[in-house]
């Protein structure tokens, strides 16, 4: 039987963004675990997969990598961008620790937060919320890092009076000669930042997409209200926001050099982002799969070996 058949006349129709080449997507799934890191020829000459063994491995590897990029501009004496997500959060821990360890101060760095919950509207929730991505961030990398933490004039969220502003601010920053950092996970639709994947549809041609530095408002897929739900919410699908502010690949593919996190397993051999790492890492540069344009930036994409695969059904 071709699985892929069985969607026609399915409620599958019409769910899945109607811009995905299923087969396609099977057929990156399909790669031997040991070969999630071959090159591949759309991939930056520096660009890197950077699988690791542990939650812990990875948290320590992507919070070294982000404090390295700290230090490392302001040895240059360079200004620094950095495009921030909250998700993953496990690494904001240890890029304070090294900060700390070393001495190094980040008040040479601007932080933009990527996205944030919101209505349609664009109103997003109180900054002290316990589900607002600002508290978010204070809580774990700007209140830790003390005195010695990026400047509070310095700190960019994602409001719908702020977040049109972040292209200006950042264009500025680089003409001066600033770097620009993204960080990000991987959606389980593919998105990057709540850029989704049927945003596609609604442009003529790639360079219109590509221009997009915001939105105020975008309309979530419903694979990523669930998604949010089990890893952020409990399973209370009811508390997700269906709605969010979120840059764009205006913005997100402006970057200089890229630090990216797959973590998404659950325990007891489930997991939910495997085929998103493998469509990141082989689909092909397509707007209708957001992240798949991160490999072609130089920088690093740690991500846990599980989510390699074999990415084959378990009865057990």
């Amino acid at each position: 039987m071709n699985l892929l058949s069985t969607f026609k006349g399915s409620m599958m129709e019409g769910f899945l963004p109607s811009g995905w080449d299923l087969a396609k997507i099977d057929a990156c799934c399909s790669h031997p675990p040991g070969s999630v890191t071959d090159r591949q020829p759309f991939w930056a000459d520096g660009f890197e997969p950077v699988p690791c063994a542990s939650v812990e491995d990875f948290d320590v590897m992507m919070g070294h990598e982000i404090a390295q990029a700290i230090r490392r501009t302001r040895q240059e004496g360079r200004e620094l961008a950095m495009i921030l997500p909250v998700g993953p959060m496990g690494m904001y821990r240890w890029a304070v620790y090294f900060l700390k360890e070393w001495g190094v101060s980040a008040d040479h760095c601007h932080g933009f937060n990527m996205d944030e919950w919101s209505d349609a509207q664009g109103n997003t929730l109180p900054a002290n919320d316990p589900g607002a991505f600002t508290n978010a961030m204070e809580g774990a990398f700007y209140g830790p890092l003390g005195p010695a933490s990026v400047p509070k004039d310095r700190r960019w969220f994602a409001t719908a009076d702020r977040l049109p502003e972040y292209g200006d601010r950042i264009g500025d920053l680089k003409k001066k000669g600033a770097e620009l950092v993204v960080i990000f996970g991987i959606g389980r639709v593919c998105h990057i930042a709540f850029w989704e994947p049927h945003f596609a549809a609604e442009f003529n041609d790639l360079d219109a997409w590509k221009a997009q530095t915001h939105r105020i408002g975008a309309r979530l897929h419903p694979l990523t209200i669930e998604q949010n739900a089990l890893t952020s919410f409990k399973s209370r699908t009811t508390l997700v926001p269906a709605f969010a502010n979120t840059i764009g690949p205006g913005l997100f593919l402006q970057a200089d050099r890229i630090i990216g996190g797959a973590d998404g397993i659950l325990g007891r051999g489930m997991q939910w982002q495997g085929t998103s790492l493998w469509m990141t890492l082989r689909y092909g540069p397509d707007p209708w799969v957001p992240s798949s344009f991160m490999p072609t930036m130089p920088g690093r994409l740690f991500f846990l070996n599980e989510l390699a695969g074999p990415l084959e059904p378990e009865m057990n």
